[in-house]
């Protein structure tokens, strides 16, 4: 099945609605998978990471933490100033108004190019030719997903089952993340190394709330759908709350390999 067209989408435009719930409801990646990423690579701090489609931090700041530099490439500018708020208090943050395709950076001026939940927004081919452009010889690039286990419980179930009914566009969406198309268009051959982790978060009913809202393809505010969609949700959190919360669960698969060189 040939992939859906990504500038149809709108993917620069979709979360500007949505950002103090992804601020808030969003989740970090596992520390194993950022340790796992350094280790392969050989990088520590006084490295210099580009994080393309770094939005409200959330990847960026677990490079930061270890000591690196990060560049931020957002064009959203709502979740733009999000990250810039959020990562204030790293002086080697810094932050720039671009996209994975056109990001301004300098030839060979990054070390490693990493994407948090934002490969699938990208044209493959031309951010391809923009990471061999930018990163440094032998640089690498680190593309991770928190993909949400879609029936490993009966609430995530449900949950599924939720989107499927409500959520506009999601099943287009979902098909894109880290399809084998587009990961062949970006490393070639001989392609890449992976590895999968574990992640998981806990949600009250006011941050189940805000981490469905928070998703791109959820009805906004004042569409006719929107209104059914949370009585749907809450029905489904009162039937599987446990002590107070519902369970998350993620698979976390990290890629890593090297541009192709075209």
């Amino acid at each position: 099945m040939a992939e859906p067209d990504r500038s149809e989408l709108r993917p620069t435009e979709r979360f500007s609605d949505r950002v103090e719930d992804y601020v808030r409801t969003r989740p970090d990646y596992p520390d194993v998978a950022v340790d796992w990423v350094l280790a392969e690579t050989g990088l520590g701090p006084g490295a210099t990471v580009v994080d393309l489609g770094s939005g409200t931090g959330l990847l960026a700041r677990s490079f930061l933490a270890r000591g690196l530099a990060v560049v931020g490439v957002e064009p959203n500018r709502a979740m733009r100033v999000a990250g810039e708020r959020e990562l204030a208090p790293y002086d080697a943050f810094r932050s720039v108004d671009g996209r994975a395709e056109a990001t301004g950076l300098p030839e060979a001026s990054v070390d490693l190019a990493t994407a948090g939940q934002a490969f699938h927004w990208f044209e493959p081919e031309p951010t391809r030719r923009e990471l061999a452009r930018i990163l440094s010889p032998g640089g690498q690039v680190a593309l991770v997903w928190n993909l949400r286990r879609r029936d490993s419980s009966p609430f995530l179930a449900g949950y599924e089952a939720l989107l499927e009914r409500w959520a506009g566009d999601y099943d287009t969406v979902h098909r894109l993340y880290a399809s084998e198309e587009a990961l062949r268009a970006l490393f070639g051959e001989p392609g890449w190394r992976e590895a999968t982790f574990e992640h998981e978060q806990r949600f009250d009913w006011e941050g189940l709330r805000g981490r469905l809202l928070s998703s791109s393809y959820t009805p906004p505010e004042g569409d006719p759908a929107r209104s059914p969609m949370l009585k749907a949700l809450r029905e489904l959190f009162d039937r599987h709350r446990l002590d107070g919360v519902v369970r998350f669960e993620y698979d976390t698969p990290v890629y890593l390999g090297r541009p192709a060189r075209g």
